[in-house]
């Protein structure tokens, strides 16, 4: 990939009055005049000016997010961090979705975790698509008040439903996160229920957020609608809400996916200038949302075998069907997974064999209750 093609470089007065050695800005490296070599990358942010797909213009979002981004304190870690500048948008919207694939699947085959910034939220079906030749299933983390499915005539309205009915269809498991109930059709929601997808209303991710954590943690990609966030907090979007997330609760669930390893991509999308109040704090919430993000990305502590002694195995046997429940307990994290069995026929499915979940679930099985989330994993499997 010729990424001078695909991309316009990140203007210098964005960043010309920073000098801070600790800022974000002077650690990472960035597109001006000349590319930076994608080589010993880890991270790779994407602007994004496409906006044809939603209801405002939101042509400068992604550089007022690098704005407030820029400012911040460099994290943890030794950042191998680029920023690609601005993608150019294709001559109609398809064109501008299948670019972004194009972009990502390039990026997520070299393991550099793609961060898109800016953009309607429909441009998350080119973030999908990447997927599509990369051989491997997809659970998809979708954080949003509408649920986008038939919800109108734009294609931020329906992009969901793009998503669910693509083929090949490559999307093992779609959770969606901080919808409120007043803005959705119950129609969509029960269609979700029959396909043993997940959605969470925001309240019952407000009551414990902690709870999204193993929901985030089996996830490969996100996708996070600025809209999610209540507009005393977020002002900036295209349709604002006085209930919802708060800016700490967007920031924990993107710590939640930074410590995620099997987290591949990720769009934070509908940030729209315009409707920002004059301090830029919706830009402000998002950049902190990335900053997070990359914060937990450098603390991932390599999870990924269950078979060493970093781990406690522990045997739960149930009444009936299934006759045991396995559960792994993390030394270095005390985070939980339990093993769902597969049919043999469906063994291509086996990176979703141990699927990660709650200390409560343990205990439920303790009780002779088949935790939900292993009958609904295990009911998208067979």
């Amino acid at each position: 990939m010729d990424a001078k093609l695909f991309f316009d470089p990140v203007s210098e007065e964005l960043c010309s009055s920073i000098s801070d050695p600790h800022s974000f800005f002077k650690n990472i490296h960035v597109y001006h005049e000349e590319l930076p070599q994608l080589k010993g990358m880890q991270i790779a942010l994407i602007g994004l000016t496409e906006d044809r797909g939603g209801l405002v213009p939101s042509a400068g979002a992604a550089d007022e997010i690098r704005k407030k981004l820029y400012s911040l304190k460099k994290g943890h870690g030794e950042y191998r961090i680029i920023d690609l500048g601005n993608m150019r948008n294709g001559v109609n919207l398809e064109e501008s979705y299948l670019r972004l694939k194009e972009i990502c699947e390039f990026l997520v085959g070299k393991s550099i975790l793609p961060v898109i910034v800016g953009g309607s939220h429909d441009m998350d079906y080119g973030q999908f698509m990447a997927y599509e030749s990369l051989d491997k299933l997809v659970n998809l983390i979708n954080v949003d008040a509408y649920l986008d499915i038939k919800d109108g005539d734009k294609p931020c309205h329906e992009h969901i439903e793009k998503i669910l009915l693509h083929e090949p269809n490559y999307l093992f498991n779609y959770s969606h996160l901080a919808f409120q109930s007043y803005l959705i059709n119950e129609t969509a929601l029960n269609g979700l229920e029959k396909l043993y997808f997940e959605a969470y209303r925001v309240g019952v991710i407000k009551n414990n957020i902690t709870d999204m954590e193993p929901v985030v943690r089996d996830g490969d990609m996100l996708s996070f609608d600025m809209g999610s966030i209540r507009s005393s907090d977020a002002p900036g979007t295209a349709r604002p809400q006085p209930f919802g997330l708060t800016g700490e609760e967007a920031c924990q669930l993107c710590w939640y996916a930074g410590l995620n390893e099997k987290m591949s991509s990720v769009g934070i999308y509908d940030y729209y200038p315009e409707n920002d109040d004059k301090s830029g704090k919706t830009a402000s919430i998002a950049a902190t949302m990335i900053w997070y993000f990359i914060e937990g990305f450098y603390h991932r502590k390599n999870e990924q075998g269950f078979r060493d002694n970093d781990y406690m195995k522990f045997v739960v046997s149930m009444p009936s069907e299934p006759e045991m429940i396995i559960f792994y307990k993390s030394k270095l994290s005390e985070k939980w997974w339990m093993e769902v069995p597969l049919p043999e026929e469906n063994r291509k499915y086996t990176r979703n064999f141990i699927v990660p979940c709650r200390y409560e679930d343990y205990q439920t099985a303790q009780t002779g209750e088949v935790p939900d989330r292993y009958v609904t994993t295990h009911a998208r499997l067979i």
